[in-house]
């Protein structure tokens, strides 16, 4: 006999059924039948202290694990801050479910107290949403929402749930079967489009593989790998798909784009084939698009048929699983020599001794100094002490990109970012979400000092929870990037970048109840960042590197991905 409970309870069991341990939130007045719920649940609840956070949180937690982050929040102002979470979500394609509440049923429409059209916020933020408006529908709500959220294309999907439908009984039933006759999802990928993929690559002279995030949301990184090893071909990993390939593979060139390097770039700018695999051709990757991959035939894979085209028209489009079509690519592959795959012919060789002279002429190289921090120099020693083992997560802007360059990732999931939207805030927690989903792994959050101060509040429960993650702030008293972009972009006239004030770290936090100290001299970075690691708890490790260094090499807004600027302007010598 089917059991009687409330929307609460069974919100609960639907969540336990999705394997869910925990979820971040934040409770309010039409969220206390959830939290009254929670109260003898075994589910965990992390409180964070701001529901943008949560979102943050939910987000690292997914990206860490593969599987769906949860947050909370209540109604009105609690919905809505949790939109820019959202729209990271979404642009990252990370598989996030919000549960949100809203005023009793009977109160919709009527401006009531902490009342938001969170349905209609949401739409364009999120790949799907919910109004839950009876009772008996919640069960198969959730358990939608959790398969909408994590098949195809991933992203977030919201619930809303008003307070009437919380408090309600009803007879529970499990949700035995997913019925969404509208909702495709395409995961094969055409054998005949893939079997002339395997052709184009078999007569490419200078192939060259472009992965994306794509490659990491499919789990596809074993196969990605045996791809390239097969057709021994140059690879690049973009922002989001760092890690898909091992940092140390001899195939691995680099992140490509706006600061990718200079082979990287030169690479897709002269190659004759490009097999883009979980990729969205980013403008911050393309540069100016008429002019990128100019003399490349395109193979686009990706299991969103709304990407293929958008930006880029292939010549090859495969719509499919990243991780199905390459397991049939590569053993249409294997079934070939490898004269027949073209893997030792002279043009592929010559094309090998071009790329590798490109990585020779510009390398990604460390910068250090015997005055001052490098932020480089930082990001090089936190490579050293993780062995591209550590769980890195950061905020956006200069130092996101130092590390991007520098700091290698032997496995997926290790390197959590906000890509497409730049969120800054991002860093710390989605530290607390992965560190909760592993517990097992050293987290380092590498800020910035803007984006530090936009999540400090999340230090209470960092401190609260006992969590171990290392907290890095790359400290240059400005907006990195902003004041990068007002020096060469705008005569130096720096405006509204200045970040004169910063809390001393190790009394900030001791406030919270954990270490913390500042750095300046060269000399103290490798000991203070081996302090932080082999402190049990919490550490906040405050660096003030160089205040003007810019990151290079970088493509001007508006340039091709080949037009870089590989350092800084020299100065034009006067004649005597």
């Amino acid at each position: 006999m089917p059991n009687m409970m409330s929307g609460a309870r069974m919100l609960l069991e639907c969540l336990v059924r999705e394997g869910v341990d925990c979820f971040f939130g934040y409770p309010g007045g039409v969220t206390l039948p959830l939290y009254d719920a929670v109260y003898e649940h075994p589910i965990r609840h992390v409180l964070v202290r701001h529901e943008q956070n949560a979102c943050f949180a939910a987000e690292g937690y997914a990206r860490a694990t593969g599987r769906v982050g949860v947050c909370c929040a209540t109604s009105g102002p609690g919905a809505t801050n949790l939109v820019t979470g959202l729209v990271n979500a979404l642009m990252d394609s990370v598989p996030v479910v919000a549960i949100t509440g809203q005023v009793a049923s009977k109160l919709i429409g009527s401006d009531a107290f902490q009342e938001a059209d969170t349905f209609g916020i949401t739409r364009s933020c999120t790949k799907h949403n919910f109004l839950v408006k009876n009772l008996p529908d919640l069960p198969q709500v959730i358990h939608e929402a959790f398969y909408i959220a994590s098949t195809g294309r991933p992203g977030p999907v919201l619930v809303d749930i008003p307070k009437d439908v919380f408090q309600g009984q009803a007879h529970y039933a499990p949700v035995s079967a997913i019925h969404l006759p509208g909702y495709k999802v395409f995961t094969e990928g055409h054998t005949g489009q893939i079997r002339r993929a395997a052709q184009m690559i078999a007569e490419a002279q200078r192939p060259f593989v472009y992965a994306g995030g794509g490659i990491i949301a499919a789990n596809a990184s074993a196969e990605l790998r045996e791809l390239v090893e097969l057709i021994d071909a140059p690879a690049v990993c973009t922002l989001m798909g760092l890690g898909a390939l091992p940092g140390n593979h001899p195939n691995f060139i680099s992140m490509p784009g706006m600061h990718g390097s200079y082979a990287a770039n030169m690479g897709m700018t002269h190659c004759d084939l490009l097999i883009a695999l979980g990729v969205r051709f980013d403008d911050r990757v393309t540069g100016r698009l008429a002019a990128f991959a100019p003399h490349a035939k395109v193979i686009h894979v990706d299991i969103d048929p709304a990407e293929i085209g958008k930006n880029r028209n292939p010549d090859l489009p495969i719509v499919g699983d990243a991780r199905r079509v390459l397991a049939k690519l590569n053993r249409m592959l294997r079934e070939m020599d490898s004269a027949a795959r073209n893997t030792q012919s002279e043009a592929r060789q010559h094309w090998w001794r071009q790329v590798r002279a490109w990585q020779s002429q510009h390398p990604l190289a460390p910068v250090s100094s015997d005055s001052e921090i490098k932020p480089q120099h930082v990001m090089a020693e936190i490579d050293r002490i993780s062995g591209g083992q550590a769980i890195v997560t950061s905020d956006v802007g200069q130092h996101q990109m130092w590390a991007a360059q520098l700091i290698r990732f032997h496995e997926p999931r290790l390197w959590l970012s906000s890509g497409g939207l730049g969120s800054m805030g991002f860093g710390l927690p989605s530290a607390i979400g992965a560190q909760f989903a592993r517990p097992d792994k050293l987290v380092f959050a590498v800020v910035g000092d803007g984006g530090f101060q936009m999540s400090i509040p999340e230090l209470a429960t960092v401190g609260s929870n006992g969590l171990p993650v290392k907290i890095i702030v790359v400290n240059n008293g400005y907006l990195g990037m902003v004041r990068q972009w007002q020096e060469l972009f705008y005569n130096n006239r720096l405006s509204a970048v200045t970040l004169d004030c910063f809390p001393d770290a190790a009394k900030l936090a001791a406030a919270y109840g954990f270490t913390g100290r500042t750095i300046e001299r060269p000399e103290e970075l490798a000991p203070a960042l081996k302090e932080a690691v082999d402190e049990p708890g919490p550490y906040l490790l405050n660096i003030r590197v160089s205040p003007f260094e810019n990151v290079y090499p970088m493509v001007p807004a508006g340039a091709a991905v080949n037009e870089m600027v590989l350092a800084p302007p020299q100065p034009v010598p006067v004649p005597k």
